[in-house]
């Protein structure tokens, strides 16, 4: 029985590194949203793991906690997901932002300055109350 342990020990392991490493790419927030239940549901399976190999029946309790926190925080995300919009649960790229910086920068040169022009506003204001 102890090979059964290790192998689903080891599948549990590879699973949350799969899903930590989906959650680092994204590469948007709904993305990152499942693998973080995913990982959180692979702790639990860990957790179940143990206490099945080990046989303790205290365990439960921690389960069902792990698992009512995992499923608060996806509803809470996936709420929060369903007012976002289009294109801002993404995460950019250093040359997406270079780029948005540079357009960004070529549209303010692109604008005429403003300056101040005294002689349009009616000139001093000596001696005059409006």
């Amino acid at each position: 029985m102890t090979w059964v342990v290790v192998v689903c020990a080891v599948m549990i392991t590879i699973g949350a590194g799969f899903a930590i490493v989906r959650a680092e790419k994204g590469p948007s927030m709904l993305d990152r949203t499942i693998a973080l239940d995913v990982t959180v549901t692979a702790v639990i399976a860990a957790f179940a793991l143990y206490a099945a190999a080990q046989r303790r029946t205290d365990v439960v309790p921690v389960l069902v906690v792990l698992s009512l926190v995992g499923f608060v925080g996806s509803v809470t995300i996936a709420r929060f997901a369903a007012v976002e919009p289009k294109g801002e649960g993404r995460v950019r790229t250093r040359e997406e932002v270079a780029a948005e910086e540079a357009a960004r920068r070529e549209a303010e040169e692109a604008e005429p300055r403003a300056g101040l022009d005294w002689s349009e506003h009616g000139g001093s204001a000596e001696g005059e109350v409006r």
